[in-house]
């Protein structure tokens, strides 16, 4: 591969042509120096093959050797160009010498660098060359099968160098479309991921900060008439923060031991809403849970999606239901499901717009600058419950309030059973 500096003289492919011609036209003129052709006469026609072997002779050997010098750049054409001096060799009874390897030499060339169709031509070209030479000879018709044999062999030969390097560059190729593909599928994994973090992080601060925003309404209200009361909530508040930092930190460490085993606490679920509720409870929201039946243990992506639905729906509930509003947590499991439902019977913020006879509640459309229930929260709900393959209501409730409800099939794969 290069690595940006100058190519040196002899990674030059010209260069090695060029030398490959000279070495052919040396081969060439030697061989016609070094033996006498007179004597493999058989006709004792000595005078007309000393008559080629003479500067003419070696010309036409020089011109036929030449081509090879471009057979990268422009193979057809120098076969065709090289076919003219060695049938004029033929035609006045001088030696060739080795002027038939460059015919082989460049038809390996067309057939290596060029189409099929190309490459015929050129197997055609060399062979009506050959066919003119045969006719000013008395050759052996073994020679001329002989001949032919080497031509196409040297096609086939370039055929074959062409066919290996197509599959070479088919294969990288692939091999580059895979690698992209690969790179797709992994940023796809980490926008996934960095989506979920978001998600958790959303719905811990979100609940958590909104407790903390009603403990401390409630402290701010009574600190003058009751200290000792106001004191409590304010270490509500201090214990809710600390929560809500350990929790961030809990998340934000996943994104830190990419790879590892990191030390994380485990990830809450059903078996931590009673705990939720009793934070619900402390800060002033009256909350019920109920648990009907018994069914398997519940798979951590499933656990997880109802704790953070039921999280999600109680804080916009304490957000939005106004003071004296209760609510109520329902986990039911039912044949191959769970069902859990979050209602209460709030009627929304003071001075509310109306929206089809009942106070805005979350979940609604907002209207013109009510930009505090707009958000991820219930998007989030909306996306676990679709991840999970769940149904999920989000609206009013019958005889007043509102209510979300969703349902998380369990298969027996996923019912986490031993």
């Amino acid at each position: 591969m290069s690595d940006g500096r100058p190519g040196r003289l002899w990674d030059t492919p010209a260069l090695w042509d060029a030398a490959l011609a000279a070495a052919v036209a040396a081969l060439s003129i030697g061989l016609v120096v070094a033996f006498d052709p007179a004597a493999s006469l058989e006709d004792g026609g000595g005078g007309r093959a000393g008559a080629g072997d003479g500067p003419l002779g070696l010309t036409l050997i020089a011109l036929a050797c030449a081509p090879i010098a471009l057979r990268r750049r422009l193979p057809y054409r120098m076969l065709l160009l090289s076919q003219v001096p060695i049938v004029a060799l033929a035609a006045i009874g001088a030696d060739p010498g080795a002027t038939g390897l460059a015919t082989l030499i460049l038809l390996h060339a067309v057939a290596a660098h060029r189409g099929l169709a190309v490459s015929l031509i050129a197997l055609a070209t060399a062979g009506l060359g050959y066919a003119a030479c045969a006719a000013f000879s008395r050759a052996p018709w073994t020679i001329h099968l002989l001949a032919g044999a080497l031509l196409f062999a040297a096609w086939l030969a370039g055929r074959s160098s062409r066919l290996r390097r197509a599959y070479l560059a088919e294969l990288e190729d692939r091999a580059e479309r895979l690698e992209r593909a690969r790179e797709a599928d992994r940023r796809a994994v980490r926008a996934e991921e960095r989506q979920r973090i978001a998600r958790e992080l959303h719905d811990v601060v979100a609940h958590h900060v909104s407790v903390m925003t009603v403990q401390a309404a409630a402290a701010r209200k009574v600190l003058a008439t009751d200290p000792g009361l106001a004191a409590d909530a304010l270490s509500a508040i201090e214990e809710m923060g600390r929560t809500a930092m350990a929790e961030m930190r809990k998340i934000v460490g996943v994104l830190r031991t990419e790879g590892e085993d990191g030390e994380l606490a485990p990830q809450p679920g059903v078996a931590d809403l009673p705990a939720l509720v009793e934070q619900m409870r402390e800060a002033g929201l009256r909350t019920q849970l109920w648990v009907e039946g018994e069914g398997p243990r519940l798979p951590p992506g499933v656990d997880l999606a109802v704790y953070r639905l039921v999280q999600e729906a109680l804080t916009n509930t304490l957000r939005h239901a106004g003071p004296s509003a209760r609510a109520w947590v329902t986990l039911r499991y039912e044949p191959g499901a769970v069902l859990v439902r979050v209602e209460d019977d709030g009627r929304g913020p003071q001075g509310a717009p109306e929206a089809n006879g009942r106070p805005p509640r979350p979940g609604d459309r907002p209207a013109d600058g009510d930009g505090e229930r707009t958000g991820h929260g219930l998007v989030g709900i909306r996306e676990r419950v679709s991840l999970y393959g769940g149904e999920l209501r989000i609206g009013p409730r019958q005889g007043g309030g509102f209510e979300v409800c969703a349902r998380f099939p369990l298969t027996t794969a996923s019912r986490g059973e031993r």
